[in-house]
């Protein structure tokens, strides 16, 4: 047991220190490229594709897990995710700045499968969806450290200045843990190859659903923002500051839910909801009658300290602005899809290379999406691209449905 608290703490850091920095990284990210690079929409969309590419090599966590344990390959994510933050600042063009998104995304994507297949094998279904929900729950409040940090720093360091602390911090604090990494159970495996299944069908549909979703609203939805609104860096820090906010306490209600009312209704009550929201995202800036008034949102200060300085805001922006909270809220339930497949797994050595396989399956949309959606956008206009959201959450929404208990595990099942 003492074994077992000691792991979930280095899992909580771990996690504390990948939001954190993670959470600093997307919060500017795109004022940077279009302040300081002149990125555009086609451009951004690489970007974005880039990052996801070391999406696709996920099985490569499945291959590491032969010689190193998931906690140890998580922590070592870490540090290679702060050195990719820490060379952000160095980005004097298009090219540095997609090497150093590159080799940021490949700790975090690295990281991300290993450390669920750590909690997974580490605690039992019942368990598994409140330990995600804590988790993301304290991801939640490293963020709101974060964002705290960009608003006390920004004007006085500017963008450069925050990537490289974000990024020393990062990297010495999973070098810190890595001695710690010790994992209390560790799976014999002998194959190399993933163990695919027809049983787990559905759980890698809905990987690529999710990973079409996904990105659809965090690459054009911010984007949204900062081109056609002329949003600052400041209020979309705001805005990941209120969705942390929300998610230290709600993402721990969230692992309760699914463990309540399981992952086929909440999925359902979700994908539902998102169909919402893109279709906000796609109708409200068209409609003329909310372009008027404009509004002034207040700004907060402490005596000369600017926090959040005052904007113009019109009715469809405000409305924009709390349908990007609403989708960060949906996306806390991601955690199903994990909880899911520790369901129907056959055995406990066929979660990590299933939850490495999914995050690739998941980032093959993740790849294809930013690309498409930006020329999509160039071509004909951002409606576009966010109907194509409603599609992937109406075929989301189908698929889910067919959720079933698991059937019972037979020999010939093997894929």
């Amino acid at each position: 047991m003492r074994t077992i608290r000691t792991a979930l703490v280095v899992i909580a850091l771990n996690n504390l220190l990948l939001s954190l920095g993670f959470r600093l990284w997307q919060s500017i990210f795109n004022n940077f490229a279009v302040e300081e690079l002149g990125v555009r929409a086609d451009q951004i969309g690489l970007i974005q594709a880039t990052r996801e590419i070391p999406g696709l090599l996920g099985l490569l966590v499945g291959v590491l897990a032969l010689v190193l344990v998931e906690m140890r390959i998580a922590g070592l994510s870490v540090v290679v995710m702060g050195a990719g933050i820490y060379l952000t600042a160095a980005a004097q063009s298009l090219g540095g700045l997609i090497g150093a998104t590159l080799l940021m995304s490949v700790g975090f994507h690295f990281f991300y499968s290993s450390n669920a297949s750590a909690v997974l094998l580490t605690v039992g279904p019942d368990e598994a969806p409140k330990v995600l929900g804590r988790l993301n729950s304290l991801g939640a409040l490293a963020a709101v450290m974060g964002t705290l940090f960009i608003f006390g720093t920004l004007d006085a360091w500017g963008y450069r200045a925050l990537f490289q602390v974000a990024g020393v911090v990062v990297v010495v604090g999973g070098i810190l843990l890595l001695p710690f990494g010790q994992q209390p159970v560790r799976v014999r495996r002998t194959r190399r190859r993933t163990p695919l299944r027809q049983r787990y069908w559905l759980y890698y549909a809905l990987q690529f659903l999710m990973g079409s979703r996904r990105h659809i609203f965090t690459t054009f939805a911010v984007f949204l923002l900062v081109r056609e609104y002329r949003v600052t860096p400041q209020t979309i820090t705001l805005l990941f500051l209120i969705n942390s906010l929300i998610g230290t306490y709600f993402h721990q209600a969230f692992g309760k839910i699914v463990a309540r009312f399981g992952e086929r209704r909440v999925l359902t009550v979700n994908f539902v909801l998102l169909v919402g929201v893109f279709l906000g995202y796609a109708v409200i800036p068209a409609v003329s009658a909310l372009e008027t008034p404009t509004l002034q949102v207040p700004g907060v200060s402490v005596g000369d300290w600017v926090l959040f300085p005052t904007f113009p805001a019109t009715p469809a922006l405000l409305i924009l602005l709390g349908l990007f909270i609403g989708d960060h809220i949906l996306f806390g339930f991601s955690i199903t899809l994990q909880s899911y497949f520790q369901k129907i797994a056959v055995g406990p050595e066929e979660i990590t290379p299933n939850i490495s396989l999914g995050q690739t399956i998941n980032h093959i949309a993740a790849v294809i999406v930013p690309v498409v959606g930006g020329l999509v956008w160039e071509a004909v206009g951002s409606q576009y691209t966010f109907l194509a959201g409603v599609l992937i959450a109406l075929v989301s929404l189908a698929l889910t449905r067919r959720m079933r208990p698991p059937r019972p595990i037979r020999a010939s099942s093997a894929g």
